[in-house]
């Protein structure tokens, strides 16, 4: 009997205490930016149409 009103009273001060929970965690930042790599691409894709028309342009002369 007096473990059960000791049992008893022991969650009641615990929650009487009134300790708020800590706030939450920020979201993360995001991943990659969208533009990285835009310039390299460009110019990947340039000497990539540059091969192509030099090579069709041997084809048909």
């Amino acid at each position: 009997m007096l473990a059960s009103i000791l049992f008893f009273f022991v969650g009641f001060i615990s929650m009487a205490q009134g300790a708020t929970p800590p706030p939450p965690m920020p979201p993360p930042p995001p991943g990659l930016p969208i533009d990285g790599g835009v310039v390299a691409l460009f110019l990947v894709a340039l000497s990539f149409g540059i091969y192509k028309a030099y090579t069709i342009s041997k084809k048909t002369a």
